[in-house]
């Protein structure tokens, strides 16, 4: 399946966003976003904690829309949650008194029980946890649970998957395995994914672009093109290089960065 067109299906103007304080005060965390996304792309979005990247997927989800400013999808105004945007959270969320084929299950509204069940297998089966669709949360690895929590996002075919740190608590072994099977479903269902992370290796790992997000209030700083080929080697010179391009926007020390990336 063609992962990448010149479809936009994310367009997002002149994004400003601020909370509400005691004393009629104001917290800005967003300050003028603008940016687009193209159909079947994968954007990473990274910034120090507190500079409203998550914030910033939610508004995108349609969970906040205190805002000011345009967000559209395939041209339409984001007005609030759809199908057509899947969300992953950092914590996988699960039902703890259902299964696992019963939690994805619970995602689809449409279609006969037959067609249902054939679906979450599809999903299950995407993920690798066609053993474990009778199995509970609590039977379940924090990996386990992570791939149920994709699975669910995905059941319902959203042309647009959104990820919150959807690996951030996991050990660094379970994260790259979860990574590349991330990239594996992104090119069989070509669906167009979204992801805030902390981890800039991870971003240029499994990135097109990575948006660099300012310090509160968050601004873009730069939007790094990864246009290296897949499947991509951590340890190879450009790989290094483009990470080391993206640390050099957060740290004005160089030599701290080169010591550290090198």
């Amino acid at each position: 399946m063609a992962l990448n067109s010149n479809e936009v299906i994310i367009d997002i103007e002149n994004l400003n966003k601020s909370f509400e304080l005691e004393n009629s005060n104001k917290l800005q965390v967003l300050d003028d976003i603008s940016f687009s996304v193209k159909k079947g792309e994968f954007i990473c979005i990274v910034g120090g904690s507190g500079c409203g990247k998550s914030t910033l997927l939610r508004t995108i989800a349609g969970l906040d829309l205190e805002h000011q400013g345009k967000l559209l999808v395939k041209d339409n105004e984001i007005t609030g949650p759809s199908k057509s945007r899947g969300l992953v959270f950092q914590e996988a969320r699960l039902f703890p008194w259902m299964t696992v084929e019963q939690n994805v299950l619970f995602a689809l509204d449409s279609g006969t029980k037959e067609e249902k069940l054939k679906r979450v297998k599809e999903v299950l089966e995407l993920v690798h946890l066609s053993d474990f669709a009778n199995s509970y949360p609590k039977e379940l690895s924090g990996g386990m649970a992570q791939r149920a929590n994709i699975a669910r996002a995905l059941v319902d075919n959203p042309p647009v998957l959104l990820l919150d740190e959807p690996f951030g608590a996991l050990d660094a072994f379970t994260k790259i395995q979860l990574q590349d099977e991330l990239l594996s479903i992104k090119e069989k269902e070509g669906t167009t994914m979204i992801m805030v992370t902390h981890d800039i290796e991870e971003a240029v790992y499994l990135a097109d672009k990575v948006i660099v997000l300012t310090e509160r209030p968050g601004k873009i700083k730069e939007v790094v093109e990864i246009d290296l080929p897949r499947p991509r080697s951590r340890n190879e010179f450009y790989f290094v290089k483009k990470k080391k391009k993206i640390f050099d926007y957060f740290f004005e020390d160089k030599e701290i960065v080169e010591d550290y990336v090198i």
